[in-house]
């Protein structure tokens, strides 16, 4: 008597797996490339044969995973070293700055901040007028996707300074400051990124010729 075989049927999520691997530069359907990968060859182990298509599922892997590298690889460079390219983000980065500084002044009534990191994080998690947590961490060291941020006070005399009873409060151990500027120069200036500059006016100024000043021309409100 011939041997009788059981029919082998191909494993549908291992062809989903497939597909979607093969479709992994979109951002996020690598992921679902390789949940459905080892759900399909967890269930062709547990099926005694009775279902195939672990190459399928294996493909699906190596795309899933290779595309969820690349987007991981592409979204750090975008963050920390790519250059912003059309201006948007620096000129944001600067709206982000000089909207954390006025805050500043209105929450801990010592004038604008004396430094970028008296705005930075907060240590031990909790704001305070030295280290207000009004910034992330990369924005507050000056260093952010190939731009350098420099912040200039017009420092009081220390000598003078007499802390409101507001600013004792919140233990104000520098100076505030009564107007500062901030600067974005592009760290590479040969690509021919622009500059931007803003102060305690909040208008955002740039130039495509040499580092921006108060005199540059105000960009437009959308950033």
């Amino acid at each position: 008597m011939a041997e009788i075989k059981s029919a082998t049927r191909r494993s549908g999520k291992a062809v989903a797996s497939l597909v979607f691997g093969l479709l992994s530069f979109v951002p996020l359907v690598s992921i679902l490339a390789i949940v459905l990968g080892h759900l399909a060859l967890s269930n062709i182990r547990k099926s005694a044969g009775k279902l195939g298509g672990g190459q399928f599922a294996v493909t699906g892997l190596v795309f899933g995973y290779l595309g969820l590298l690349w987007t991981g690889l592409w979204g750090y460079a975008f963050l920390f070293y790519q250059p912003f390219g059309e201006g948007w983000a620096p000129a944001a980065g600067l709206r982000t700055l000089s909207s954390a500084a006025s805050l500043y002044s209105a929450t801990y009534s010592n004038g604008y901040p004396p430094s970028l990191e008296a705005l930075g994080p907060a240590e031990g998690g909790t704001p305070s007028c030295d280290h207000a947590g009004l910034l992330d961490q990369i924005l507050a060291s000056g260093l952010k996707g190939g731009y350098k941020f420099t912040y200039v006070a017009q420092m009081p005399d220390q000598a003078k300074w007499t802390p409101s009873a507001e600013a004792k409060r919140h233990s104000c151990t520098v100076a505030g400051v009564s107007a500062f500027a901030v600067t974005a120069e592009p760290i590479s200036p040969s690509k021919g990124l622009p500059s931007y500059f803003v102060d305690q006016t909040g208008i955002i100024r740039e130039s495509k010729k040499g580092p921006a000043t108060a005199s540059s021309a105000p960009i437009s409100s959308q950033y």
